[in-house]
């Protein structure tokens, strides 16, 4: 069946009715948050977990991503595990699983003491089927920019002997960014938008997946979309995007967030511009002049005459 039809909509009901209607192969990145545990019963209907796994595998392309958001409850005590559940029934279904991702909230809920730590992230495990086709990493600033590891030595991690024998290069500008991403929760104004629903992400969290997994034109999808906010990115960014949901109430929120950023002035998409990166290869490393044991050498940085030792 044509997809054409659920292209751009926010579509009411059983997400598993309306991805039976999907061709297969067809979704290029599904990021989504499914009910937790306790909160299972969602406004009455209920979470069909491995069903909804097994059609995200069929509707998803080749070398296409979900990103699953989840976290545990805590019941007498005791953490579910739920979420590790879900990723291992993810890699029964056929899945890769590609990354586990940490979403750690700057402004955690404070929590009633029952002689635990206070939990402040949520999983973000992110499958893939077959080998990602698409990733645009994004790149911090690293720390120590320009210092010259001058002798500095580190362990070559092949399968076999581990070795210190490749010298270190000066420190790049830029590294790939980590895997836990920290973010705000519900206090910046285009999460605001989403204060009718009980557990909104933020959007600043799926505007870096979006970047991450999919070029402009690709169909984002989020089968249970809640108060839309992958739809509003994804319109935002330039992807196509497919969101569906069971609760009417749910889906006028979508609707009118995504309303708001087409009624925006565009004349272009404009997106941060991508920084080259290319793994250099065991054959590409210059031999080594100088081994130091344990990693030992001196360092100095670009334009200064101090050294570290």
């Amino acid at each position: 069946m044509s997809l054409d039809k659920y292209i751009n909509q926010i579509v009411e009901g059983n997400c598993i009715e309306v991805m039976k209607n999907f061709d297969d192969e067809v979704i290029d990145l599904t990021v989504t948050s499914p009910p937790y545990d306790d909160l299972r019963n969602y406004k009455g209907f209920v979470f069909p977990f491995e069903d909804i796994a097994k059609e995200l595998y069929r509707v998803t392309k080749q070398g296409g991503v979900v990103v699953w958001v989840v976290n545990d409850a805590t019941i007498n005590g005791n953490e579910t595990g739920t979420s590790f559940k879900q990723a291992l029934y993810f890699q029964q279904v056929g899945f890769n699983l590609h990354d586990t991702m940490i979403f750690r909230k700057t402004n955690p809920i404070p929590q009633i003491y029952r002689k635990r730590y206070n939990n402040e992230f949520e999983y973000m495990f992110v499958f893939s089927k077959g080998t990602v086709k698409t990733h645009n990493p994004i790149m911090v600033d690293c720390l120590h920019a320009g210092l010259e590891l001058n002798g500095t030595t580190y362990k070559n991690f092949s399968k076999n002997e581990q070795t210190r024998e490749k010298l270190a290069k000066p420190v790049k500008d830029k590294k790939i960014k980590g895997n836990i991403w920290e973010y705000v929760v519900g206090k910046k104004q285009e999460d605001q938008e989403a204060k009718g629903h009980p557990a909104p992400f933020p959007c600043e969290l799926v505007r870096d997946h979006i970047k991450s997994w999919t070029n402009q034109g690709d169909i984002v999808f989020d089968p249970m979309c809640g108060s839309g906010t992958v739809a509003r990115v994804a319109t935002e960014m330039g992807r196509q995007y497919i969101g569906t949901d069971i609760s009417h109430e749910y889906c006028e929120i979508a609707r009118k967030r995504i309303k708001l950023i087409e009624m925006q002035p565009t004349l272009f998409i404009v997106e941060e511009p991508r920084e080259e990166y290319r793994m250099e290869t065991e054959e590409e490393a210059l031999p080594p002049t100088r081994v130091w044991q344990n990693g030992g050498g001196s360092a100095k940085l670009n334009g200064s005459n101090s050294i570290k030792q």
